[in-house]
């Protein structure tokens, strides 16, 4: 749903579980990419090699979170948020999507909506006492983008009072470009 509105609420809703839950299931080769905890676009430079990288913005505006987005950021549903939907791509393809929502309340100044098609993990992992929640996963699709993929997941970066729920979907696309297993 794509009304800023209105409750941003799918059927489709992932069912995030903690990262050790997904081990016995997850291949070593997708273990390396999900259970990483340093820059995801700074890795997907590195394995694209001479691809040229790339982040195409999809969507970003206030919504009123999904109640799971809501709960992992611990705020009152339905509170509203901003939220920005890229693509992360290499030659073009899509590998990744990504969602971010931040809590209106918390964003303390961050000019977020000023990113534009630049990636948010560049500007992330520059700040100063970062903090990174768990990992969790999930084996559901992108309830926001077509493609679909082995895996998904989620953690909240906090600095200070500033808050950011971060969902990276994998896409197929990835894994068959890198010969990865289909999980």
């Amino acid at each position: 749903m794509h009304d800023g509105q209105t409750s941003d609420t799918s059927p489709s809703c992932p069912i995030w579980r903690p990262l050790a839950a997904a081990r016995p299931a997850m291949s070593p080769d997708w273990w390396q990419w999900i259970a990483s905890r340093d820059s995801l676009t700074a890795r997907l430079i590195d394995a694209g090699g001479e691809r040229a990288f790339r982040v195409r913005l999809l969507d970003q505006r206030l919504i009123r979170p999904r109640r799971d987005e809501a709960r992992a950021l611990g705020i009152p549903f339905p509170r509203h948020a901003w939220r920005r939907e890229v693509a992360l791509c290499l030659d073009g393809r899509p590998w990744v999507v990504a969602r971010s929502v931040a809590p209106l309340a918390r964003l303390r100044g961050q000019r977020l909506d000023r990113l534009g098609e630049r990636s948010l993990g560049s500007w992330l992992f520059r700040l100063p006492d970062l903090e990174r929640s768990p990992i969790e996963v999930t084996a559901s699709p992108p309830p926001f983008h077509p493609d679909g993929g082995p895996w998904g997941r989620r953690s909240v970066f906090r600095h200070g009072h500033f808050a950011l729920l971060v969902q990276e979907f994998f896409l197929d696309r990835m894994a068959d470009d890198l010969g990865l297993p289909s999980r």
